[in-house]
């Protein structure tokens, strides 16, 4: 999905992955306001944990690594 300008902001981009515990394949919006990003967010299937580290540039998604968060 890609990602355009509305007025003047961005609007939020689904994307979809494989959750690095469950293996499910699973969707989370991205702001792509923000050009770097790292946080957490949990799988929607099996609730553990995925750290997330986004990239954008001009609004386009040029960077997505999901992790486990080993504890």
């Amino acid at each position: 999905m890609s990602t355009y300008l509305k007025g003047n902001f961005f609007m939020m981009e689904e994307h979809y992955f494989q959750c690095p515990y469950c293996w499910a394949e699973i969707s989370m919006l991205l702001d792509p306001s923000v050009e770097e990003q790292v946080y957490i967010e949990d799988c929607e299937v099996c609730c553990n944990p995925i750290e997330l580290r986004v990239a954008f540039e001009e609004g386009e998604l040029t960077y997505f690594e999901a992790n486990d968060i080993e504890q």
